[in-house]
């Protein structure tokens, strides 16, 4: 069973940085797409960023121009650079990797999520 493995989160001042990272436990042939979601909490998850295999990327409105996502296709990484950090970034962070099996069907790899508080 492929798990995915999210590190890199902590607790950062108001305007930092920290850069997520997440790996799969083992091999996955060929990856679709990847991304990055959050929680905070009260609140609903929501998409923050995703890439294709190509390396098509979308943001989420309030993150555009801060955060950066990317990954490394043959180590099966994906990573989330945060800049400029808010206090309204804290939350729990989770990444999704996807693939199609070959019966066509969809198939999706999930963390168990990173904590990020930004706070002074």
């Amino acid at each position: 069973q492929v798990q995915l493995v999210e590190s890199g989160g902590g607790l950062v001042q108001p305007g930092g940085s920290l850069r997520l990272s997440c790996a799969a436990s083992q091999s996955i042939f060929i990856i679709d797409n990847m991304d990055w979601y959050r929680q905070a909490p009260g609140k609903q998850r929501e998409l923050v960023a995703a890439i294709t295999r190509g390396g098509s990327t979308n943001y989420a409105d309030s993150v555009k121009g801060r955060f950066t996502i990317s990954r490394d296709n043959a180590k099966n990484m994906v990573y989330l650079q945060m800049n400029s950090l808010k206090p309204e970034d804290t939350a729990i962070y989770y990444c999704n990797m996807y693939r199609t099996s070959t019966f066509g069907t969809p198939i999706r790899y999930s963390g168990q999520g990173t904590q990020v508080t930004v706070s002074s």
